[in-house]
């Protein structure tokens, strides 16, 4: 059985779907004013590893994802830009997809945008007004009352007795540390640095606060409760606290069921820092020459509870891995031609069994990945057994473990020339004849052409190099 380990209880936990079968998770998506850097990228890739392993697992899968795009960050930059917010954040979210698309994350199922969904953050807001968790200032703005909340805070360890307070209680930015925990805004009054970035309300023309976004997408998709909640660990507090707090008391039952964060990436021990130039984007490591699969591969060799120090010198030792498991399914398309291995079933039982008992231990990708190595070598010692039939059998399970892996490269489906197959057909009948000087020479020819023959018991292989 699958076992998470649950934020809100800070323990693992067996997982249980609210619908037998079925699997609703959210995970927070990026806020589309910048391209995404490698610290946002292993959230994401987090969230993929999840949704292709629950459809491995057979469930019936619907995850959604958001886009951030108003929040303080988004207005500010669009001004800077001198754009749109639309134009400036439709820029930056197709960044985002084509980033994603390159290191082989699905596209979620629902992928709403902020700025499409305000109805219903305004239908929640109100709801919270009228049972008496938010209130409005002069100003137009309306606030979340923390202390109405008996349960505020638990997941993330506040001691509401602790907080220290500004001189009204509430703020207005989005981000805040843990003990500067206020009333915080659901709704943002219009001012002057808003632009025509608004909506027309009830208690006045304004625009969302960040928090308030993703429980409004959530529940509108997914509904409330729905099974797993994503995101990196820095956002358990402010956002995933705020969230848990107008949610449930907005509607009066429990947000979420499983709470899933992974830690923080340094780069070479040094937290990521614009101005330490260790702020990597996904197209910067591509142009020094780094694979999409060697990338992804970092992100998913350690677990993603582990911390995580990013170096540049790792993804060649990554490519290293990556080839040999292409060189692994190449040689499997092209050489097998042994009688038969008594053995493979047990062999292939065995090692899908432990793949899945690393990846049921809360995502543990290294057991995974070990369990997988594990059975190549026992493959590779016994290679010369293998028949077309089992070669086929072996394929078909390590595609498998790439539909949650999703870093093996394309194996290419060799083929010859019919003059090359020509060239090996002599050759074979020089060898029969026992002309050695031709079937040399003949060799020699095709290995010019790239083309590399061995011989075995029951005839010629050959593979392109």
């Amino acid at each position: 059985m699958l076992t998470i380990y649950n934020t809100a209880n800070h323990r693992k936990e067996v997982f249980k779907p609210i619908h037998e079968g079925e699997v609703r998770f959210y995970g927070c998506g990026p806020t589309i004013y910048n391209y995404a850097h490698i610290g946002n990228m292993r959230a994401f890739v987090f969230y993929d590893l999840l949704n292709r392993y629950l459809r491995y697992k057979g469930y019936k899968v619907t995850f959604c994802m958001n886009l951030t795009d108003i929040d303080d960050k988004t207005i500010r930059d669009s001004k800077k830009a001198g754009k749109k917010l639309r134009e400036f954040t439709d820029f930056y979210g197709a960044e985002f997809m084509k980033d994603c698309q390159t290191l082989h994350i699905q596209k979620p199922d629902i992928v709403p945008r902020a700025t499409e969904e305000v109805p219903a953050m305004i239908e929640l807001i109100q709801n919270l007004l009228d049972k008496g968790y938010a209130y409005k200032t002069e100003k137009g703005d309306v606030y979340f009352k923390i202390n109405k909340d008996p349960n505020y805070g638990q997941m993330a360890g506040i001691d509401m007795s602790s907080l220290r307070f500004n001189a009204d209680g509430r703020l207005t930015a989005d981000e805040y540390e843990k003990e500067n925990a206020q009333d915080f805004a659901v709704w943002k009054g219009w001012d002057e640095q808003d632009g025509d970035n608004f909506w027309e309300t009830p208690w006045g023309k304004g625009r969302p606060g960040w928090h308030i976004e993703c429980s409004a997408m959530s529940k509108k998709y997914l509904g409330q409760p729905f099974d797993i909640h994503m995101g990196g660990v820095d956002l358990i507090f402010p956002h995933h606290t705020n969230e848990i707090a107008q949610s449930e008391c907005a509607y009066g039952t429990k947000y979420v069921n499983y709470w899933m964060h992974n830690e923080h990436i340094t780069v070479n021990g040094q937290k990521m820092s614009k101005s330490l130039g260790n702020c990597f984007t996904l197209n910067e490591l591509l142009a020094k020459g780094y694979s999409a699969e060697a990338i992804r591969y970092e992100f998913i060799k350690a677990h993603y509870r582990q911390k995580m120090d990013f170096q540049e010198s790792a993804l060649s030792g990554n490519q290293s891995v990556i080839d040999k498991f292409g060189n692994f399914l190449t040689r499997l398309q092209n050489e097998a031609n042994g009688a038969g291995w008594s053995d493979l079933q047990a062999v292939l039982n065995q090692v899908q069994e432990a793949f899945e008992k690393g990846m049921d231990d809360d995502l543990n990708t290294s057991i995974a990945l070990a369990a997988v190595f594990d059975f190549m070598t026992n493959v590779n010692k016994n290679f010369e057994k293998l028949s077309r039939e089992d070669a086929d059998k072996v394929i078909k399970v390590m595609k498998k473990f790439d539909t949650v892996l999703a870093v093996f490269p394309e194996s290419k489906q060799q083929s010859l020339t019919p003059e090359q197959e020509a060239l090996i057909q002599r050759r074979q009948e020089a060898r029969l004849a026992k002309d050695w000087a031709t079937a040399d020479n003949l060799k020699k020819q095709l290995l010019d052409q790239g083309v590399e023959v061995k011989d075995t018991p029951t005839g010629p292989v050959w593979k392109i190099i």
